[in-house]
């Protein structure tokens, strides 16, 4: 019986974003599962949307012996601090070294987390994982769409296998494919050729949805590129919010021989090259859209759904930003409904107040990004929440959520969900447990950018993306970019970076 060690650790770094990742981050999880250690591991990753739950069901299935070390994510954001990085990589690092006898390990890791200290978490992960395991035993990793890889994570691991689909529905197949490939691996006791390209432009986020073109046929044809020859391929297009060098798209493949993986490798960089135009569309300013939306809704049956895409939490940003909110508001919106904003003390007021009171408040506003304040106004406490319920929908797939004290609140015909922790909106559930119910709404606001897509598009009329003040640029060229390596374009079709020579900044 093969015997595995399997951890996870995961965080997606924006580095423009105002506020860091703690060890406390970690260990709440945000709209993740809470930190889990040892054994623990096994009953907390299972039967949810994740890839290290994915894996843990097929390596069971398969009768493996699995040993856990520690797993856990916090919401993105700006750097995982030092403190935090080092003490979680400590506890996996030893958990491996202190297994016993192992044949493989797998390693659930977001791809692009930037620590204070370190620009390349994952390398910096598998390099020290490396040392303790040596150069011979599989080391398998699954990594999020988003991951902004890098050579040393590709020399460092056997495989590295990423999600195919935005909204990420596709996280706990994820782990099961990389199940698969470690049997394979295994079995043969051989390893594979690996080819690594780095694409020669950013990709915002806003288009990297799969349920449109060119991702959706992108993907398509990846999946048709793998055989027998070429057992696993990955287009990874990236997180363009990490400003060190390998911010960026790439393609990653393994191939029984060196021209197996070069060959499929060449042929999804080609085709991805080839769709630059393709990766632009439409943003709208937040009164064109709170407008469209509202005439739109004159004669929907359906709710139309707006992205609050720069203040997504998914991204980096800290949910609390107003600039949607006013929109609604000055536009005289009616049967709306934005969620979700982040505001401890608004919602504690609001518990404070009770069902039914009116309370005058400064909601949101507080994370400090240029164009955005507090909203003041005097909203109607509608629904009080403790902020523990199950989000059921396709993207977070059976999470408990543990938003904290959360609220609706109303003020005119537009109602406000408001938590104590953030995590993007991207279920319907996240407005339901503070009574709201989304289908009957004429407007929704969602502080996402596509994960949403997942849980709403079903329920929704049409789909509208707004660029309100937030910390994720929904245009990749308005980051104010230093370290990026040059020539790479900063969006697409767009100027190419030009290294200023500036010393390293953790920001």
């Amino acid at each position: 019986m093969p015997r595995i060690a399997v951890g996870g650790f995961l965080h997606e770094t924006n580095t423009f974003a105002p506020t860091k990742a703690t060890y406390d981050d970690f260990v709440h999880g945000g709209g993740w599962p809470s930190m889990a250690l040892g054994e623990a591991v096994l009953t907390t990753m299972h039967h949810i949307n994740v890839g290290l739950a994915g894996f843990v069901e097929a390596a069971e299935a398969m009768g493996w012996e699995l040993v856990p070390t520690i797993a856990c994510a916090a919401s993105p954001s700006a750097h995982v601090t030092e403190t935090a990085f080092e003490r979680i990589v400590k506890m996996m690092v030893d958990g491996i070294a202190a297994a016993g006898p192992l044949d493989a390990v797998y390693l659930d890791l977001h791809g692009a987390m930037v620590a204070e200290h370190v620009d390349d978490g994952e390398g910096e992960i598998l390099a020290r994982v490396r040392k303790v395991i040596g150069r011979e035993l599989p080391l398998v990793v699954t990594l999020d769409l988003h991951a902004n890889v890098t050579s040393a994570m590709v020399d460092h691991a056997d495989a590295l296998i990423a999600y195919r689909t935005y909204p990420h529905v596709d996280m706990a197949p994820t782990g099961r494919a990389a199940a698969k490939h470690l049997a394979l691996l295994l079995a043969t006791k051989q390893r594979l050729a690996k080819a690594f390209r780095q694409l020669p432009f950013l990709i915002p986020i806003s288009w990297q949805a799969t349920y449109d073109q060119p991702a959706k046929g992108i993907y398509e044809k990846l999946a048709a590129f793998e055989s027998d020859a070429v057992p696993t391929l990955s287009f990874a297009p990236g997180f363009p919010a990490a400003d060190f060098e390998d911010c960026g798209p790439s393609v990653f493949a393994y191939g029984r021989t060196q021209a197996d993986a070069d060959e499929a490798a060449d042929a999804i960089a080609r085709l991805v090259e080839s769709h630059e135009d393709d990766f632009d569309g439409r943003i709208y300013s937040p009164d064109e859209g709170v407008r469209h939306a509202m005439e739109l809704a004159n004669t929907a049956t359906r709710p139309i759904v707006i992205a609050d895409t720069q203040d997504n939490p998914g991204a980096g940003g800290d949910s609390d930003t107003t600039g949607m909110l006013r929109a609604l508001v000055r536009n005289g919106a009616t049967r709306a409904a934005i969620g979700a904003i982040c505001d401890s003390e608004a919602a504690k007021a609001a518990h404070a107040a009770g069902e039914g009171a009116s309370v005058t408040l400064a909601l949101g506003g507080k994370s400090g990004i240029a164009g955005d304040e507090p909203f003041s106004g005097t909203f109607v406490v509608e629904k009080l929440s403790d902020g523990k319920f199950v989000a059921s929908g396709p993207y977070y797939g059976g999470r408990n959520m543990k938003m904290g004290p959360s609220a609706c609140l109303r003020i005119g015909d537009v109602r406000v969900v408001v938590v104590s922790h953030k995590a993007q909106l991207a279920d319907q559930a996240m407005y339901r447990f503070v009574g709201i119910e989304p289908t009957e709404q004429k407007i929704l606001v969602n502080k996402s950018s596509v994960h949403f897509r997942a849980d709403f598009e079903p329920i929704a009329e049409r789909l509208l993306i707004c660029a309100a003040p937030g910390a994720m640029p929904a245009d990749t060229a308005a980051l104010p970019w230093t370290r990026l390596r040059p020539g790479i374009r900063i969006k697409p079709n767009g100027p190419a970076f030009a290294h200023k020579n500036l010393s390293r900044s953790t920001g």
